[in-house]
């Protein structure tokens, strides 16, 4: 990242009176905080690992948790990678990308993300059956955000 995504930034922040404001881009991640006197700092771009961290835990405990497991429908939440507005159509006239009880594809477009002035269109990485939209049309969302909830196939 540089200097000028980081003014993008801020301003985006402030034209919608965020507070807090996170992102992750390729292997970096840098975290606005605002406070009263205006934007704190941020965290200097941190390179992590892609994927889980694996707990560790006895016999029991794991015992306990496959029963739970085989009770809970398993899920996947689809995130907001950015801070914008949601849309679930590309315009008002049109149907939306996505439904309720669809069945989604990889790759398939499932909503749009406007951020800074930009269109920018989400897809889907699993193949699944959407069990809820999270978010209504054009509401603000944030960096993280839980959008779908789907259950994978």
């Amino acid at each position: 990242m540089n200097i000028k995504e980081i003014k993008e930034m801020i301003n985006l922040m402030n034209e919608n009176g965020l507070t807090e404001l996170e992102v992750e881009k390729d292997d970096m991640r840098i975290r606005l905080k605002k406070t009263a006197s205006g934007v704190e700092g941020f965290e200097a771009p941190v390179a992590y690992p892609v994927g889980g961290v694996a707990a560790v835990g006895g016999a029991k405990a794991q015992g306990a948790q496959e029963a739970e497991e085989k009770n809970v429908i398993k899920t996947v939440e689809i995130k907001s990678p950015m801070v914008g507005t949601f849309y679930r159509a590309p315009n008002p006239e049109v149907p939306s990308y996505v439904e309720v009880g669809q069945v989604i594809e990889p790759g398939q477009v499932i909503c749009i993300i406007e951020a800074m002035k930009l269109m920018n269109e989400i897809k889907s990485e699993i193949k699944g059956k959407i069990l809820e939209i999270l978010v209504d049309n054009a509401e603000p969302v944030e960096f993280g955000q839980s959008l779908f909830l789907i259950d994978p196939l």
